[in-house]
């Protein structure tokens, strides 16, 4: 004989999602024992079918101005495979979205004229 268990509303409204076959959201334990910080003020990017590339660096030239040259000095580079690259790119929009509603929009000089010509290819980046 067999029997056969049955709930009602109230006990499924109260389960958590583990209880009613749905898994649970993992918890993530981050371990910064090992982290540095780097300022950066530069960034680059460029990729390949495999990955995606990001360049972080400073510039070094005190007088822009003065000189039609720009010196960075490369610090780090992060490679991405691209799904972590999606993920950042999410993440990012919706931190800057964040920023911009509290602090209004950040304005990027000659951004859209560098879209208009190719984005990262007018810059030295292989899209």
């Amino acid at each position: 004989m067999t029997t056969k268990k049955t709930t009602n509303k109230a006990d499924e409204a109260s389960a958590t999602p583990s209880e009613i076959g749905a898994p649970a959201a993992p918890v993530v334990n981050w371990d910064d024992s090992q982290m540095r910080t780097t300022y950066a003020n530069v960034v680059n990017a460029s990729s390949t079918r495999e990955e995606v590339t990001l360049f972080f660096g400073s510039n070094q030239t005190w007088n822009p101005s003065a000189s039609k040259e720009f010196d960075v000095r490369l610090e780090e580079r992060i490679i991405l495979n691209p799904h972590a690259a999606k993920r950042l790119f999410v993440l990012m929009g919706a931190v800057l979205s964040q920023y911009e509603n509290r602090f209004g929009e950040i304005k990027l000089d000659g951004l859209a004229a560098a879209a208009a010509a190719g984005g990262q290819k007018a810059k030295g980046g292989d899209s």
